[in-house]
């Protein structure tokens, strides 16, 4: 067969990108070798829809021991009691817990989109905002941190049967005890998106959200490192308190119901090419290198963070705890799209964002985001963080002089050549 030389070299292209480059973004990473190869494996020729042991199709042996090890990897890392790993991503598996948990129409408390949020959390453009009545919390406008009082009120007031927490672009850590106090005075159930840091969360440098939340959805290729996917999952206290009831009346245990919400309530056959790369990388996050990258990436965030800060830079709630911030620019009197499409031009990759009470639109922002879980897995360290501050600092300052960026980016792209990305 003829090899299609257009796309290939677009591949090429991409990739001379990638390693050219800064990567800010914070929810990319680079997936290990390992991880792509299984990705690009023969196992893309195969159906199977079912779980385990339980298929629709025939000769599926070795998917079935494959994707056993990839879900009991994962119940490893995050100490969980039952999960589904075939989400095809964190937008499909908060689409399956919908679906199993709520009835079209049904009140759901979400994180506001415009204050980190995510589109799945009640966004009107979404489905979760079209099918389901949402009602929303945000961040204080002083401290940029979580209004726990406001996301308790509103809870008490309208009684949501769903409480989702987890978010975009929020840079601190989540009171997820309080979130559940709040949901059992209601009667509600609470979902806990992790999918930006779940790999933090799963080596213990973040809380928890298991024992407190009933259900715990994230996508896999953020700070874990994987390929891109999705998965659900469910802490050790809840499968065997949690019923559901049927259109029949009888109770069913909530693994039950998600799986039946995946498929075939949402999706058909899964991607095992997709599935065994997630266990390759479940198998990596539980390794000790693994280990010292997740804690390299939290001292890396934080020092991008001083650094900023140090600049004179707003940081929406002042720092970070986990990998990310959301930089308000308001203050550099530049929007989030010029200074994305400057730094662009300059060889850093960013991404604009809207920032709490932001009084421009999503199309240009206030602000943009940055994480740190991409240029770690380059090599990069703390003593760096200072230095790619500084070159995003002379892109902010001279964002319409095309010969700055140019020099900007010479110096970017010799940073980046002593940290080989693909060796």
């Amino acid at each position: 067969m003829k090899r299609d030389k257009l796309i290939f070299n677009l591949i090429e292209k991409e990739l001379d990108r990638q390693e050219t480059g800064i990567e800010l973004i914070a929810s990319e990473n680079f997936a290990s070798k390992q991880v792509m190869e299984v990705a690009g494996s023969v196992l893309t020729n195969k159906y199977a829809e079912g779980l385990p042991g339980k298929r629709y199709y025939g000769g599926c042996e070795v998917i079935d021991e494959i994707e056993t090890i990839a879900i009991d990897r994962a119940k490893q890392l995050f100490n969980a009691s039952w999960v589904n790993v075939q989400p095809h991503a964190g937008a499909q598996a908060n689409v399956a817990v919908f679906l199993a948990l709520l009835q079209p129409g049904d009140k759901i408390l979400g994180f506001d989109l415009s204050h980190g949020g995510h589109l799945t959390h009640g966004s009107p453009v979404n489905f979760s905002g079209k099918y389901f009545k949402p009602f929303f919390y945000g961040v204080d406008r002083q401290t940029g941190l979580v209004d726990y009082k406001k996301l308790e009120a509103v809870a008490l007031k309208e009684k949501p049967k769903l409480i989702i927490c987890g978010a975009s672009a929020y840079s601190r850590d989540w009171d997820y005890q309080f979130i559940r106090q709040v949901a059992d005075q209601i009667g509600a159930l609470v979902l806990a998106d992790i999918s930006h840091p779940a790999g933090l969360i799963s080596r213990g440098l973040l809380n928890d959200p298991l024992p407190y939340c009933h259900i715990v959805t994230t996508t896999t290729h953020k700070t874990l490192r994987g390929p891109r996917g999705g998965m659900i999952m469910i802490g050790q206290d809840f499968e065997n308190t949690l019923g559901l009831k049927t259109p029949k009346g009888d109770l069913r245990m909530i693994s039950s119901v998600l799986d039946s919400a995946v498929f075939p309530g949402t999706q058909g056959g899964p991607l095992e090419h997709i599935i065994a790369a997630k266990a390759v990388a479940f198998g990596e996050a539980l390794s000790e290198d693994y280990m010292k990258y997740i804690i390299r990436v939290k001292q890396n965030a934080a020092m991008m963070a001083k650094a900023f800060v140090d600049l004179g830079y707003q940081i929406i709630s002042g720092g970070t705890d986990n990998h990310l911030m959301l930089i308000d620019l308001r203050n550099k009197n530049i929007s989030g799209k010029a200074a994305e499409v400057a730094l662009g031009k300059a060889g850093i990759t960013v991404n604009k964002n809207m920032v709490p009470f932001d009084d421009k639109s999503p199309f240009v922002t206030s602000g943009f985001r940055v994480g740190t879980a991409a240029i770690t897995t380059r090599g990069l360290k703390e003593k760096h963080m200072e230095k790619i501050v500084g070159l995003i600092d002379e892109v902010i300052m001279h964002p319409e002089d095309e010969a700055h960026l140019k020099k900007v980016h010479k110096k970017v792209n010799e940073m980046m050549e002593k940290y080989p990305l693909y060796k």
